[in-house]
């Protein structure tokens, strides 16, 4: 009698993967695309509860990014018990739908009056007393709330900042979000390039919006961020020394009575001994204090589920 062997397939979760990853982005584009066309079919009000709720969905159905979030909560905010931490996230899961779906609504604006409906701006002066200075002025901000709504506010403002990003994995999620950000003059650039522009945009009077509050393949240094070294990103700091820009923090969060506050604070003192290194790291830590209290003060809005802690020393980008 003949033994019959039974044939096996091996498939490498790398194949696997790379079968899987351009069907799910596929499914995240349309799915953007469809949110988008109905996001303004229902009141403002109606709407946020809607996106809300599917955040809460999310909370419970997202296994992977709810343990994320635990985590680092539990990093900036040990004291918390484990109820407290839970309740939180929850929270944030909510809080991600209701910014998201403002994000995704917001692409049908077209004028300034158009914004003032749901915003609210805070210390403008602020801002104008920084232009005034004719060095050219940095937005520093950070991934609270709405975040993007800065962009278009800024651009109808007549501003056009330079908006450095890191581009979307997903080429079509990616030119769906720079199409917005470029939408009334605005002028997104990936992070990384195009050193020279930015330099003459600053050195020109002009203006540039910057993130620094993810760990991301840039260069970067360790600073403090909620007790815990964290590589951040020094680009910031280092157009700052290089141009002698203004850095002018500002931030975005949706408030209790159900509209969006844009602040723009006092401009941030830059220091510049001479000693790179030293000033790098100095500037940066002072950039990422006024983000953590930010962040203390809406942790419902921050981006918990963001590897913030990932980079460990002598990974960082030098």
């Amino acid at each position: 009698m003949v033994e019959q062997k039974q044939a096996c397939i091996f498939v490498p979760m790398s194949g696997i993967k790379n079968f899987i990853r351009p069907i799910r982005y596929a499914l995240v584009y349309w799915l953007v695309r469809f949110l988008i066309a109905i996001s303004n079919a229902l009141p403002r009000k109606i709407w946020l509860k809607v996106c809300g709720a599917l955040g809460w969905v999310a909370y419970h159905v997202a296994s992977q990014t709810r343990k994320l979030m635990h985590t680092h909560i539990r990093i900036a905010f040990p004291e918390l018990k484990d109820e407290e931490v839970k309740t939180l996230a929850k929270r944030n899961f909510v809080m991600l739908g209701k910014n998201t779906g403002e994000i995704l609504r917001a692409t049908s604006i077209r004028t300034l009056e158009d914004m003032e409906k749901f915003l609210v701006i805070h210390d403008y002066e602020n801002f104008e007393a920084a232009k005034a200075q004719n060095r050219g002025v940095i937005f520093l901000t950070c991934h609270i709330g709405a975040f993007d709504l800065q962009v278009t506010y800024m651009s109808l403002k007549g501003m056009r900042p330079l908006i450095i990003g890191t581009p979307l994995k997903d080429q079509r999620l990616n030119d769906l979000l720079w199409k917005q950000r470029n939408a009334h003059g605005a002028i997104a650039v990936e992070r990384g390039k195009e050193m020279f522009r930015l330099l003459k945009e600053l050195k020109s009077g002009g203006s540039l919006a910057i993130l620094i509050d993810q760990d991301t393949k840039v260069k970067s240094r360790f600073v403090n961020f909620f007790g815990r070294p964290a590589a951040t990103p020094v680009g910031a700091a280092t157009f700052a020394i290089k141009t002698g820009a203004v850095i002018v923090p500002t931030f975005i969060h949706l408030g209790e009575d159900g509209m969006q506050h844009m602040r723009f604070m006092p401009a941030i003192e830059t220091t510049i001994s001479g000693d790179e290194e030293t000033d790098l790291i100095e500037n940066t830590q002072r950039y990422t204090d006024f983000i953590e209290e930010q962040v203390r003060k809406h942790p419902e809005q921050w981006v918990w589920m963001h590897e913030r802690w990932k980079t460990q020393p002598g990974q960082e980008i030098r």
